[in-house]
């Protein structure tokens, strides 16, 4: 590998995790405004595995070869002229470009600077690396899409996961009474993150369960067994369904209408000044961070395998920088 190359996973084709390949490809130049930030870990998310197979992102990549991955914790190497926020041996994190290519999966990216910020100090790489895409789903949602107040009920789906553990501590900082669906097994962690009620949703129908909720963050979607439109049931009048993984289909919008109650689709933007408040949170203790399982870079494959599982506790996440 020369100065003017590096290391990168790569795929030619649309598919399983084996289309996934270690590569040498040209090191990116930061443009003016923009940052070369050399990357020691990237978060592995469902967005990446469902557009490696063709959905998620895909249509906005277009046709491959491409380079996956938007969570970057890393080093700033280089600045680009104009950029004042950041200088070269900062250590940032950051969403950068999405939807777009960011190519994570890879020992180098550049972005606009403004696009990262300053990790936070208490986390190492690998732990800043899973953070955020998810917290950032987790805070928009929550934040600025559904503006929740103390004293609101909000129910997360899929509350173990990347997502879903950031959206509890989250909905918990902000004063609601928060409601999570996970299996029994995850219910005592998710306690001590700030849960107050959970259905194992193995068990138990959720929408028998629960109800007179304000705010629904639903990380599920109807595809598994209708989630988004069982979630309708549970709302009280006015409350907000915030369909994440799916989008809210005009059926769903419309079903929602007739009952009284409001649905929206959600989808994740860069936002380096939310990126700041957050690593004040994780430093202040407020915000824990989960990561499930590390994976060198030359095993993205097999991070995606054990993604598709659904299983995890928390983030999945690739060391790229040893």
């Amino acid at each position: 590998m020369s100065a003017s190359t590096m290391r990168a996973v790569t795929q030619d084709a649309l598919g399983g995790p084996e289309v996934l390949r270690l590569t040498e490809v040209p090191k990116p130049q930061p443009l003016p405004t923009e940052v070369l930030v050399r990357v020691h870990a990237a978060g592995v998310n469902p967005v990446d595995w469902k557009t490696r197979s063709g959905g998620g992102m895909a249509h906005v990549l277009g046709e491959p070869p491409f380079i996956l991955g938007w969570d970057v914790s890393g080093v700033v190497e280089e600045a680009g002229f104009g950029v004042t926020t950041l200088a070269p041996g900062d250590e940032v994190y950051g969403m950068p470009w999405f939807p777009r290519q960011a190519g994570a999966y890879a020992e180098y990216v550049t972005a606009p600077a403004r696009q990262f910020a300053r990790k936070p100090a208490s986390l190492d790489h690998v732990r800043a690396g899973g953070v955020p895409l998810a917290v950032l789903t987790a805070w928009q949602t929550l934040v600025d899409t559904a503006h929740v107040e103390s004293g609101q009920r909000v129910l997360v789906h899929a509350a173990a996961g990347g997502v879903g553990h950031f959206a509890v501590q989250i909905a918990k900082h902000l004063g609601a009474h928060v409601i999570g669906t996970a299996r029994a097994a995850k219910h005592d962690w998710l306690r001590k993150l700030g849960a107050d009620e959970l259905v194992d949703y193995t068990t138990t129908r959720f929408e028998q369960a629960i109800g007179d909720v304000d705010v629904v963050i639903d990380l599920v979607g109807d595809a598994h067994d209708a989630t988004s439109t069982r979630s309708l049931e549970v709302l009280r009048p006015g409350g907000l369904l915030v369909a994440v993984p799916s989008g809210a289909a005009p059926e769903l919008t419309a079903e929602a209408e007739s009952r009284g109650l409001r649905a929206t689709a959600f989808l994740v933007e860069p936002d380096g000044s939310a990126l700041t408040h957050i690593a004040r949170l994780v430093d202040d203790g407020v915000l824990d961070v989960e990561v499930s399982d590390v994976f060198p870079l030359a095993a993205a494959a097999t991070a995606h395998r054990q993604g598709e599982q659904g299983r995890n506790q928390g983030k999945l996440v690739l060391q790229v920088t040893t």
